[in-house]
C-alpha cells in the first residue's frame, strides 16, 4: 500500500458521478450504498440502533464459516481505466476486514443484476492486508476500460467509503454534435486550482444541479490581493460555443467577475500564459443565479481556466461545444485500445 498520485484523478464509483452499489452479500449492519457517497464518513460514538452500532459505511455481520468472505458490486458513473483504489475503513477499529481484493468487469449496455454476476471477472487488485481506520490505497496496473467492480473482503467487517479513480473512457458514438467538453462524466479533469479551502473546484464539473453550496466550489475570503482561479483539462479538444456559469446558492460569496480563457496543449505549452486565449472577457455575474453567455470560437482547445475577481464560489461550470476530427479519431482509438478482447455483453 502507498499514497499516491492516483487520487487526484476522478472518483469513477462516485454516487456524484452517477454510480450504484448494485448488490451485496450481506449488509447487516450497515447498508451498501454508504460505500460511494461522496462526502466523508460521519461518526457518533453515542448512535446505537437496534441491530448495534450504527456505522457510515458497509458492515457485515460477523462470519462463523472457514474460508467466507463477503462482497459489494459497484456500477462505476462512467467506464474507465482504473488507476486506484482506496478502501477507506475510517472509524472501524475493531470490525474492519484484515484483507481485500478487488475484481472488475466491462460489460456492454444495461445489464441486470443476474448479468453481472455472471460476468467474466478480472482481478485487479490481489487480496491485500488492509489497515482499520486508515485510508487503505492500491494501485492497479491494468489498463482495460472497465464498468463494474467488486470489492471483496476477509473474511467479514466494514469498509466506510470505496474510492475508484481512474481515466473516463467516453464512448465515441456519444461523443457527435455539440455535448459538455467540461463534464466529468465525459472524461474532464480539475488540473490544478488556487484555494480549495472549504470545497473543491473538481464539483462544478459533475453531472446535474448542486443541491446546496457544499456541493460546489467555494474558497477561502482572500485578504491580500490578487484572485482565485481553476484550470481543467477538457474531455477532449473542442471549439466552444457558450458557456454556463452557475452561482446558484452563493448568495453573500459569489465572485464579483469572472474570466475564460483557453488553451490547445497540443500546439502551446500551459505553463506559458501568453499562449492562452481568452474567450469570455472579464465579465459581471449575481449571486444565486444561473447565467449563459455565447461564445464566437473557431479554434479547438484542450484545457480551460476559470478566473473569479478576487474570490468566490461557483455551484457548476458547462462548456458546450463540437470535437475536431482529430479528437474523435483520438476518442475511437482510446475507446478500442482499452477495451478486453474478450468482452462480457448483457446488452
Amino acid at each position: 500500500m502507498s499514497t499516491t498520485h492516483f487520487t487526484s484523478l476522478t472518483d469513477l464509483a462516485s454516487r456524484a458521478l452517477g454510480g450504484s452499489v448494485s448488490a451485496a452479500n450481506d449488509e447487516l449492519f450497515a447498508q451498501r450504498e454508504n460505500l460511494i457517497k461522496p462526502d466523508a464518513p460521519l461518526f457518533d460514538p453515542a448512535d446505537f440502533g437496534h441491530k448495534g452500532k450504527v456505522y457510515d459505511g458497509w458492515e457485515t455481520r460477523r462470519r462463523r464459516d472457514e474460508g467466507g468472505y463477503d462482497w459489494a458490486i459497484v456500477r462505476l458513473g462512467a467506464p474507465g481505466i482504473v488507476h486506484g483504489v482506496v478502501v477507506d475503513t475510517a472509524h472501524f477499529t475493531g470490525n474492519y476486514p484484515p484483507f481485500v481484493s478487488v475484481e472488475a468487469a466491462s460489460i456492454e449496455g444495461y445489464p441486470s443484476l443476474d448479468d453481472v454476476l455472471k460476468a467474466e471477472w478480472h482481478t485487479i487488485v490481489d487480496k491485500s492486508a488492509a489497515v482499520g481506520d486508515t485510508a487503505n490505497t492500491y494501485e492497479v496496473a491494468d489498463r482495460h476500460r472497465w464498468t463494474h467492480v467488486r470489492l471483496s473482503i476477509y473474511p467479514d467487517g466494514g469498509v466506510a467509503r470505496f474510492r475508484v479513480h481512474g481515466e473516463v473512457v467516453q464512448d465515441p458514438r456519444f461523443l457527435g454534435g455539440t455535448i459538455d467538453l467540461l463534464a466529468a462524466e465525459n472524461g474532464a479533469r480539475l488540473t490544478d486550482c488556487s484555494d480549495a479551502f472549504y470545497s473543491s473546484p473538481a464539483n462544478i464539473i459533475l453531472p446535474g444541479r448542486a443541491r446546496n453550496m457544499g456541493e460546489g466550489w467555494e474558497n477561502s475570503r482572500r485578504r491580500n490581493g490578487g484572485n482565485d482561479y481553476a484550470v481543467f483539462a477538457l474531455a477532449a479538444p473542442g471549439a466552444p460555443r457558450h458557456v454556463e456559469v452557475d452561482t446558484s446558492y452563493y448568495v453573500g460569496n459569489a465572485p464579483g467577475w469572472v474570466r475564460l480563457s483557453a488553451i490547445d496543449s497540443r500546439r502551446r505549452h500551459i505553463t506559458d500564459p501568453t499562449a492562452w486565449t481568452e474567450i469570455l472577457e472579464r465579465t459581471a455575474v449575481q449571486p444565486d443565479t444561473r447565467h449563459r453567455f455565447l461564445l464566437n470560437e473557431t479554434e479547438a482547445y484542450t484545457h480551460l481556466r476559470l478566473d473569479v475577481y478576487p474570490d468566490g464560489g461557483l455551484s457548476r461550470l458547462r462548456l458546450f461545444g463540437e470535437l475536431d476530427a482529430d479528437a474523435l479519431d483520438a476518442a475511437d482509438v482510446a475507446w478500442k485500445s482499452s477495451e478486453l478482447q474478450s468482452v462480457s455483453s448483457a446488452v
